[in-house]
């Protein structure tokens, strides 16, 4: 059994550089999502060591006691990792991903980290600087089913950690993004706007399952299997995949204001 002592008024801190999200409560079980450190998570449930647990987007999924620590209050004003290697009070070291929270114990010996104040400016919500980090900030990163760093990242995730580090907050799932902004048209290859969300459906009922974000002059970066990971379309060109995709095109949404 676990030894923290349970309620579902807990929260908890996730102290690994990355902590799963599981469809159940066991380790072989598929991921759904992924949680950073420094990420304060609710309680749900509890069955030993495994714990539900819901993070700030409302996402539910199963994970280990192992990767989780009691919530302290201070998490929210952490610096922001850019991706970073830091060295704790007891001398061990460690990789983070972009995103993740870093205790103020925590010397960074290498990369970049950034104080929460200092999000802002450096991540404005303007559009252009909203695209311009969705083509960079993920450049080479593999596609992962339920992945949400440049270590490894699904659609979904690229699009919601993206906008997050901007100041925007967005579900997980593609399907509840689009719900959460605002249809302009429906062209996948017309002249959209940097930062708005392209969607696509490969169902019959036409169920998103797709997303990508426009950065302009008919391009879109997303994260596809079939690409392998992390790519730039151009999506008025006659390849056959993209093709593929202006047809399953389900809308062009805008991010709210």
């Amino acid at each position: 059994m676990t030894s923290l002592t349970l309620s579902t008024a807990d929260r908890f801190t996730v102290r690994s550089a990355i902590a799963p999200l599981l469809g159940e409560a066991r380790i072989s079980a598929s991921l759904t999502s992924q949680l950073l450190g420094g990420e304060v998570v609710h309680l749900v449930d509890g069955r030993g060591d495994w714990l539900r647990v819901r993070g700030a987007d409302e996402y539910e999924g199963w994970t280990h006691v192992g990767y989780l620590m009691p919530c302290n209050g201070t998490e929210g004003t952490w610096r922001i990792s850019l991706g970073c290697v830091t060295r704790d009070a007891h001398g061990t070291t460690r990789r983070w991903p972009l995103g993740a929270r870093l205790a103020p114990t925590h010397e960074v010996l290498d990369g970049d980290a950034i104080a929460l104040e200092a999000r802002a400016s450096r991540f404005p919500r303007a559009v252009q600087a909203i695209a311009d980090s969705a083509a960079t900030l993920f450049t080479g990163a593999s596609y992962q089913w339920g992945g949400v760093t440049p270590w490894g990242v699904d659609c979904s995730g690229l699009v919601q950690r993206v906008l997050a580090l901007h100041g925007v907050p967005l579900p997980r799932d593609a399907w509840q993004q689009a719900e959460a902004t605002t249809p302009v048209h429906d062209d996948a290859a017309a002249l959209h706007a940097p930062g708005d969300l392209l969607f696509f459906s490969d169902r019959d009922d036409r169920r998103i399952t797709h997303v990508g974000i426009s950065l302009g002059e008919r391009r879109m970066v997303h994260s596809a299997l079939t690409r392998g990971g992390v790519a730039i379309e151009q999506m008025d060109q006659d390849e056959p995949y993209v093709a593929r995709l202006r047809a399953q095109c389900t809308g062009v949404h805008r991010i709210g204001g």
